[in-house]
């Protein structure tokens, strides 16, 4: 049976490899829906001496070579291609040419619910938009728009007498719409709908999940509901499942962390903490942390709140308060399944926390988190918690602190000399980073949003416990003096770390500070 490639020279087409560029394509797009171009495998990719030039999959496809040159008006010469790289194309052109969230807008004035009673069976393609009610359309565009920005989270927020939606994008929240406060019941109930929640149901919190498809990419959004005085609040968290998961070295981490860091995911058992407060990567770091292990060698296993990406070769437990799975259980029917390395999504309690240390005490490495503000105070949270001292200096291994700070847009970033002030108020973090008298500041630029920076990075400090942190810990020392300790024999704090970003031009001072400013710098 001939392929692709023959066929389409027998038949004097051209055939290529890759997608070629969507630019010649974008006002094309406009007048042909997604729809038709996904079901026939056919997109137009530029005009060319007065002809449509398409990329199609299917070179015997005559009904819609007809229909396309209906719609265009004018002939159409076929280029080939295999169908994945055709759908890259027409998933790369309708991403690019869909309408953001403030041009659907003005369509939004039927305050006729039927459109919105149809409920979505599956994952849809939110691009798919052609043949829906505005509302539909209003919902899926933000959702749209969210993707394009990499935003974790949407929030519908309803007061007296306005209503606003806004997305968090690297972590901070941007105001991108101010709809009219009257569709607010409409809206609320497309996202109930969609999330299988109760559209009846206004006077408690609901939780739900919708899984979508946006430009050939399933997103995973997480929806919450509250009710508040004005009306319900929705937050959707939006996860990309086809999203690579990162690698230790692709986290931003200094050389010498890194190879500390490679060395203690390979040890035979023992406890690793990644500290940090709600949205500072943890999870992406033991993620990444796992992805280091042979896992053909290696049984491999999490529990976690929720699973948040698919990690091939690991088996990955999902915990369920309702009917009393919580992480301690988990952990208990885990260890039955003879694992050599073991993820718990957080340790927040004391039984998690002691069935945790016995586990890493009888031959398993373990992986966790804790909401701490520095890798010295998790090891006085685990005596909060109720752990015996010497079995903390026992298990642990080390402890590994951070936070996300922003990077600077490199289209629109700018030297600035570095104010006195600011200097001062560094004290012994300035002096000992080497701390240079110009730094680059953020400006802001439509490539970043106006923000002055784009993408996330990690900083980090790494407590590892060695013999001298394992005797203050014995003896009842607080954070502090295990701090001090740690930091004279060599360890780099946040701070630190984050102005050697500063230093080579990544991220602000004020970046920096804004992320760091609970810790107390070099001293404590």
């Amino acid at each position: 049976m001939e392929n692709l490639r023959e066929l389409s020279q027998r038949l004097g087409f051209r055939f290529v490899e890759t997608a070629p560029p969507v630019e010649g394509a974008l006002e094309l797009a406009h007048r042909l829906p997604i729809s038709f171009a996904k079901k026939n495998e056919i997109a137009p990719v530029k005009i060319e001496d007065g002809r449509i030039v398409a990329l199609t999959s299917r070179p015997l496809g005559h009904h819609a070579v007809t229909d396309l040159r209906g719609i265009f008006t004018m002939p159409v010469t076929l280029t080939v291609a295999d169908p994945e790289v055709v759908m890259e194309f027409i998933n790369r052109l309708y991403e690019i040419t869909a309408g953001s969230a403030q041009d659907m807008l003005g369509e939004v004035d039927s305050p006729n619910l039927q459109s919105i009673a149809h409920e979505l069976e599956g994952a849809t393609d939110i691009l798919d938009t052609d043949e829906e009610s505005p509302i539909v359309r209003l919902l899926n565009s933000l959702l749209q728009q969210a993707i394009k920005e990499k935003a974790s989270d949407i929030h519908i927020e309803v007061f007296a007498d306005s209503l606003a939606v806004r997305m968090r994008v690297d972590g901070i929240l941007y105001t991108v719409l101010k709809p009219p406060r009257r569709i607010h019941p409409q809206l609320i109930s497309r996202v109930k709908i969609m999330a299988g929640l109760d559209i009846a149901e206004k006077r408690l919190p609901q939780d739900g999940r919708i899984s979508i498809k946006a430009a050939g990419r399933e997103i995973d959004v997480r929806v919450s509901t509250v009710p508040t005085t004005f009306g319900e609040r929705v937050v959707m968290r939006l996860l990309d499942k086809s999203r690579n998961l990162l690698m230790l070295d692709q986290l931003g981490m200094e050389p010498n962390l890194l190879k500390r860091l490679k060395a203690a995911v390979e040890l035979p058992s023992g406890i690793i903490l990644v500290t940090g407060p709600t949205g500072s990567g943890k999870t992406t770091t033991l993620y990444a942390a796992l992805a280091e292990v042979d896992t053909e060698r290696k049984n491999v296993i999490t529990v976690e709140d929720p699973v948040e990406y698919q990690i091939r070769g690991i088996g990955q437990m999902q915990v369920n308060p309702a009917i009393g799975l919580h992480f301690a259980d988990g952990l208990r029917s885990i260890l039955r399944q003879d694992p050599d390395i073991i993820m718990i999504g957080e340790i927040r309690d004391q039984e998690t926390a002691r069935i945790a240390v016995q586990a890493s005490l009888t031959g398993h490495l373990v992986f966790s988190t804790l909401h701490t503000n520095d890798s010295a105070g998790a090891l006085t949270r685990l005596v909060d918690i109720g752990i015996e001292p010497f079995l903390i200096a026992s298990s642990l291994v080390g402890v590994l602190a951070q936070r996300l700070v922003r990077m600077l847009c490199p289209n629109c970033r700018e030297l600035m000399t570095l104010e006195k002030a600011e200097i001062e108020r560094l004290g012994t973090d300035a002096y000992r980073s080497g701390l240079p008298a110009q730094i680059y500041r953020a400006v802001g630029c439509p490539a970043c949003m106006n923000s002055g920076y784009r993408g996330r990075s990690g900083i980090y400090e790494y407590l590892p416990i060695n013999d001298a942190v394992r005797s203050l810990i014995v003896k009842g020392a607080d954070s502090k003096q295990i701090r001090h300790q740690a930091i004279g024999d060599g360890m780099l704090t946040i701070r630190r770390d984050g102005l050697q970003k500063v230093i080579q031009g990544e991220t602000t001072l004020d970046e920096v500070l804004r992320v760091t400013e609970e810790t107390s710098g070099e001293s404590a």
